[in-house]
């Protein structure tokens, strides 16, 4: 029998729930919900549960847009300079791959039965110290990034107005009470909110994708026709350095590159983050993971050989973006803006990387309060910080978010580029090894539906190639977590970049033996891992959305043509 852990009127509560026999979880007054309501039964009482009130529209574009931010539009840039255009298509492209493979783990576990998190995945299916591990590396990034993010909105608003006019600390203010507000009234608004800028991050990144594919053929003012010439002169790999080249150079600036590569695909798991909060996860959820290699290969792939098409990894004002604060200036797409000869694009460009940050500033406040109450939840952080308001906010683990990013202020008068790219080192750790462990966790969630007999055949979504993918997928993580910053050992050891670049790892050790030698914790066994508690009221709620669906289909038969007709018919599936 297998122990799952709920908070219930702010006391943590043991029950055993499993019947492997009936292959049914087992009626527990303190489950099933006391009304005749439709809500669903998920262990927890109103006071610590989230609403779902996140539509099929409001997933698809989250999982669209939701990463696309500062690491696509200015980490690309350091990127280039660093590798050259070859060196960041192959590693961008790499590690897409490998975030599709652990979107698909994730994807699988969390429309089985979802969560309220990586933690309560981890803690349920692997082991509570691996829950407890993940969990707060995941927050910590989530701690550093948010007030990371709105020190570049106010440094991106410098573009315009300098810091001698308008004090940063009034633009980091007007970001962050913002963000609380949309964050305070509820998912479905913040859903909303969400919608609405990931549909126009998406339309900024088809303009910069039609943009860059003009003035490489020679459609700019200029009339240059780039093609491939910036693969042949400077070269598609650039060597290290002066000390370091040839073929050994080329290969270290390669590796090197992989930093960047991952900070720019963080915050792609978002998905798995909403799933609790998502109306009918079974059916919306698979779509949004499905979407995950398209926006992959268009957004970042596509885009990256285009900017590698249009800009020289030895381009002056590439290397003078190098010194710029993190706005527009520092984005490798207006040097290709300026060098075309377009004179209003890098205004224009500037106000789409402000709402960008936007963006990003407000979806990093929902994931952290969202970690943090998983671990309230999930009995490893206090339980305050499991309490919800009537929209199904966690107020206390909002609260408490909101502290961190007092953290702004501190950081109002760094914004050089050297900072960001400390900025990337911690966050990128702690990503990756967010990664690690849902790619740990559901290689025992395989398992445990191996040796209890689930067919996965019947899953709403099952993640491809498994477990192998998983596999292949865990090595390389792991091998990127450990030679991302290698480039400290060469030459003179930059200790800040090691410190940086490595504190996660240490970290995540201390978390995981830690809790697991003060609580005596076990790896769960794959023939008791809880497969069943919560499942029959996703399979409800499942059933009943398929028969939602065939009247939305028969009604949509019957209706006339129509803007309506035509959005439901066409559009839907991705909006």
């Amino acid at each position: 029998m297998s122990v799952y852990e709920v908070t219930k009127d702010s006391k943590l509560i043991r029950e055993d729930i499993i019947d492997l026999e009936k292959n049914t979880t087992s009626s527990l007054n303190s489950f099933e919900q006391e009304d005749d309501s439709n809500k669903i039964s998920d262990g927890k009482e109103d006071g610590v549960r989230l609403k779902k009130e996140l539509k099929a529209r409001h997933i698809s574009m989250i999982a669209i847009g939701g990463s696309l931010g500062t690491g696509l539009l200015i980490g690309t840039g350091t990127a280039l300079r660093t590798g050259g255009p070859a060196s960041i298509l192959i590693a961008y492209s790499f590690v897409g791959i490998l975030v599709f493979f652990v979107m698909a783990c994730l994807g699988e576990m969390a429309t089985y039965i979802p969560l309220d998190g990586f933690t309560s995945y981890a803690t349920r299916y692997c082991d509570p110290a691996l829950g407890f591990a993940v969990g707060y590396c995941y927050l910590f990034k989530y701690f550093i990034i948010t007030p990371n993010q709105l020190t570049a909105g106010a440094l991106v608003i410098q573009y315009w107005i300098d810091r001698e006019t308008v004090n940063p600390g009034v633009w980091i203010t007007i970001f962050l009470v913002v963000i609380v507000i949309i964050n305070t009234v509820g998912v479905r608004y913040f859903g909303e909110f969400e919608f609405w800028l990931s549909s126009f991050k998406i339309m900024v990144m088809f303009g910069v994708i039609l943009f860059l594919f003009i003035i490489m053929l020679g459609g700019g003012p200029n009339h240059d026709r780039l093609g491939f010439r910036y693969w042949k002169n400077p070269g598609a790999f650039k060597p290290y350095s002066e000390s370091i080249t040839g073929s050994k150079g080329k290969f270290v600036s390669f590796v090197a590159v992989f930093v960047y590569a991952l900070f720019a695909y963080l915050g792609i798991e978002l998905t798995g983050i909403v799933a609790a909060e998502a109306e009918n996860p079974r059916r919306n959820i698979p779509r949004a993971i499905k979407l995950t290699m398209y926006r992959i290969i268009l957004f970042y792939i596509v885009t990256i050989f285009l900017l590698g098409m249009c800009v020289a990894y030895n381009d002056p004002r590439l290397l003078a973006a190098a010194h710029a604060s993190t706005s527009a200036a520092a984005s490798p797409f207006v040097v290709a803006i300026q060098n075309s000869g377009v004179r209003a694009l890098p205004h224009i460009f500037n106000v789409c990387v402000l709402i960008f940050v936007f963006s990003a500033c407000n979806s990093d406040l929902y994931v952290g309060t969202r970690s943090l109450y998983s671990l309230a939840i999930d009995g490893k952080a206090p339980k305050l910080f499991a309490k919800t308001n009537r929209w199904g906010v966690p107020y206390n683990a909002l609260f408490g978010c909101f502290l961190f990013c007092l953290l702004a202020y501190m950081n109002v008068s760094s914004g050089s580029a050297q900072i960001f790219n400390y900025f990337v080192n911690v966050v990128s750790i702690f990503g990756i090894l967010s990664w690690i462990s849902i790619l740990i966790t559901y290689i025992f969630f395989y398992r445990a539906c191996i040796a209890q007999n689930v067919d996965r055949n019947s899953f709403a979504y099952r993640a491809p190639f498994q477990p192998y993918g998983a596999y292949i997928t865990l090595f390389f993580c792991v091998l990127i977590a450990f030679i991302k910053n290698f480039t400290v050992f060469i030459g003179e050891f930059d200790y800040k970049s090691f410190i940086t670049g490595y504190i996660g790892l240490p970290l995540y050790v201390i978390f995981y033996f830690g809790y697991k030698i003060i609580y005596k914790t076990k790896l769960v066994k794959a023939e008791e891992a809880d497969l069943y508690s919560f499942k029959e009221a996703i399979d409800r709620e499942e059933a009943e959305g398929k028969i939602k669906e065939a009247e939305a289909k028969e009604r949509l038969k019957n209706s006339k043509k129509s803007l309506k007709w035509f959005y439901e018919k066409y559009l839907g599936y991705i909006f």
